[in-house]
């Protein structure tokens, strides 16, 4: 009954659709030529050979899968690897990469007919969903067609949890199609069990693993030139409202110290506008990284308006606070920064990543504040790379589990056929 409930839900959504992606192209949140993929209309093409779909919701989570994705695009056994998100970030992220077998589509609106023609056309020979993603009518479809179906670094918060509850049979059906589930958490993994989810095993968070990359370093010299009479600190994914509060701890702090600018860079880059206006009106002068200033003189906030920047201002910065916490949203990842040696700052709300932040805190680089002026004190202008080497540890171990799990319905099954 649930399902067939779903089914109509998904079907009105679907009519109504064209309008919501209208919508979000005249916001520049959705791509105005590939949105189209979201009806499963693709002008890309399948290779002959084996292909892998790994899928996540948007740069966080296709981040995360990126050391994997390195790893088989080495493999002589993979002819493709198809990689599906849902937001335009993310795709504009993945394509920096320049990967050679690996192309990138946007996620089908989850409807019966779509996500079936979607199978048809890609015939994944592995679907590889990250995080939180469970869609019922793809499960539905991966399950029929008999295609592995892995939920890799799963997550499930309480509230989600709760949710699922209420709906413990239909939860049930979605969750039993899944093949095998990769908790990143204990918590997760007693919610899966409660769930009644097939087999259950734990690897730890693969977004410990480093995402390397080789320009980086050269990237980083230039970066540090510009900003090497200053001392610069970074708030990092942040969102409405968290910008000021940032901008406020700035004006607390350069009371004590000189030459002093605040990287800020916004989780959504389209409000940089609405965030500049807003920090002059405090009095503060704001440069934007995408005008490119050749002088920073002047300059008490620096905004990152650019997409797909993140990492080499967490390369340079000794102290990030990380948003998505003063406000209920959970907070967002800490751990590229933490790799890089960064104290680690934020607000009280931090859910998303329990067990990453309390492993920091237990490694006495993360500090939680709820004040400007709590925040401009805590900010320090030295790294810790001891404990950033310690993280890089863990995440490499993680990583090589997670790759040899992955070689069993990817490559040794493969061998077998």
């Amino acid at each position: 009954m649930m399902l067939f409930l779903y089914h109509i839900i998904i079907f009105l959504i679907t009519i109504f659709s064209p309008i919501i992606i209208f919508y979000r192209i005249l916001k520049n949140k959705e791509d105005k030529k590939r949105f189209i993929e979201k009806f499963s209309i693709t002008k890309k093409k399948r290779s002959k050979g084996k292909l892998i779909w790994f899928h996540g919701a948007s740069v966080g989570e296709i981040l995360s899968i990126v050391p994997l994705i390195k790893n088989y695009e080495k493999n002589k056994y993979i002819s493709q690897i198809l990689v599906t998100s849902s937001t335009l970030s993310s795709s504009k992220v993945l394509k920096q990469f320049k990967f050679k077998k690996t192309i990138h589509q946007f996620y089908p609106i989850d409807n019966l007919f779509l996500t079936n023609k979607f199978l048809k056309f890609w015939k994944p020979s592995i679907a590889v969903f990250v995080d939180s993603e469970i869609w019922p009518c793809m499960y539905n479809n991966i399950n029929d067609k008999k295609i592995p179906l892995i939920l890799l670094n799963a997550r499930l918060t309480k509230k989600t949890f709760k949710r699922w509850m209420m709906l413990r049979s239909f939860a049930r059906s979605i969750f039993n199609n899944i093949t095998i589930t990769y908790p990143q958490n204990l918590e997760t993994a007693k919610y899966l069990k409660m769930l009644k989810a097939n087999k259950i095993s734990h690897l730890g968070n693969l977004k410990f693993a480093e995402n390397f990359e080789e320009k980086l370093d050269k990237i980083n010299i230039n970066l540090k030139k510009k900003f090497a009479k200053k001392k610069i600190w970074v708030a990092s994914s942040t969102h409405k409202t968290e910008e000021l509060f940032c901008a406020k701890a700035h004006s607390q702090l350069r009371k004590k110290v000189k030459n002093l600018i605040t990287i800020i860079i916004p989780r959504h880059i389209h409000r940089s506008k609405n965030i500049i206006s807003e920090i002059k009106n405090l009095g503060l002068k704001v440069s934007s990284h995408s005008a490119k200033p050749r002088s920073l003189k002047n300059t008490d906030i620096y905004i990152v308006d650019t997409f797909g920047e993140t990492k080499k201002f967490h390369k340079i910065g000794c102290s990030v606070f990380f948003g998505g916490s003063l406000i209920e949203r959970g907070g967002q990842n800490p751990l590229e920064a933490a790799r890089f040696g960064a104290r680690i700052l934020h607000g009280p709300n931090t859910d998303n990543f329990k067990d990453v932040y309390k492993l920091l805190k237990s490694l006495n680089i993360s500090k939680k504040i709820q004040t400007p002026k709590k925040l401009a004190s805590s900010v320090t202008f030295r790294k810790n790379k001891l404990i950033g080497n310690k993280i890089n540890d863990i995440g490499q171990k993680i990583l090589k589990k997670t790759i040899k799990e992955l070689d069993y319905f990817i490559i040794d099954e493969y061998k077998k056929t």
